[in-house]
């Protein structure tokens, strides 16, 4: 056996599978200053910089500033419904059958958030219309509060497709409008529904678990600070029945949070 074949050997023995260049280094031989880099184009040619962005990433950026952009000229909801329904940032919208923006009483108390327009709300361009819905309305019902007093919307104006959960890209590129939206009915509470709108508004990656039970602080962009309570989504609750006891528990937080404010 050559010296060669024998270290491999000692290397395969030892749990070293791969290698983490194509070249052999000699860790003792000084390592190449830039200058001499320069100097040598085959170097320059090979240690090529990879973009820190992609085409994709620089688009979708672009896509919330613009979001920003609108926003900050909306002076009401009705401005602000205008600019959803006309934006093209987000590629949701070309697939979809309506634009579901927020609905219900626009100094409300309290406002809802959800995830994203499902079948039901896609085609009849409202939230919370369908199964889960009518779930909601009973759940606000059984501590006194209807869901015209209030104020509905999701973290995404637009259906993904097959019901997916939305995507980062999507998620960064539709929050501005959502923010524009609690600012102009400036709610004395928010009540967020299912774990990818609470990521999404708290800007964490908590499980909706731990986020429910307590109150988080959400602030505003401008500065104003509102209470805001997580819980589960109507439509996990109606596969996972064991779990309504939780959520009316938070139901309750919340009555108890509206009558100290």
């Amino acid at each position: 056996m050559s010296d060669i074949e024998a270290i491999v050997e000692w290397y395969l023995l030892s749990g070293v599978e791969d290698f983490c260049a194509d070249k052999p280094m000699n860790v003792l031989q000084p390592a190449e200053t830039p200058a001499a880099k320069a100097q040598n184009p085959a170097t320059v040619e090979n240690d090529a910089v990879r973009p820190a962005i992609t085409p994709l990433s620089q688009i979708n950026m672009a896509a919330s500033r613009n979001a920003e952009e609108l926003c900050q000229k909306a002076q009401t909801l009705d401005d602000l419904k205008a600019m959803v329904e006309n934006f093209d940032g987000c590629s949701l919208k070309f697939s979809a059958s309506s634009t579901v923006f927020g609905y219900g009483n626009p100094q409300a108390e309290v406002l809802i958030i959800g995830e994203a327009p499902g079948s039901d709300e896609d085609r009849l361009g409202e939230p919370f219309v369908g199964k889960s819905g009518q779930l909601l309305t009973k759940m606000l019902q059984t501590i006194g509060l209807n869901r015209h007093d209030c104020y509905i919307t999701n973290i995404l104006p637009w259906r993904p497709p097959g019901n997916r959960t939305p995507t980062d890209e999507e998620i960064v590129t539709c929050l501005p409008f959502l923010k524009r939206q609690i600012e102009l009915v400036d709610p004395k509470i928010i009540f967020i529904l299912g774990r990818s709108a609470a990521n999404a508004l708290l800007d964490n990656n908590e499980s909706i678990s731990s986020l429910r039970g307590h109150f988080i602080d959400y602030t505003t962009e401008k500065g104003k600070v509102i209470p805001t309570l997580s819980s589960f989504h109507p439509a996990y609750l109606l596969r996972t029945a064991a779990q309504k006891a939780k959520s009316w528990s938070d139901l309750l937080r919340l009555k108890r949070k509206l009558e100290e404010i």
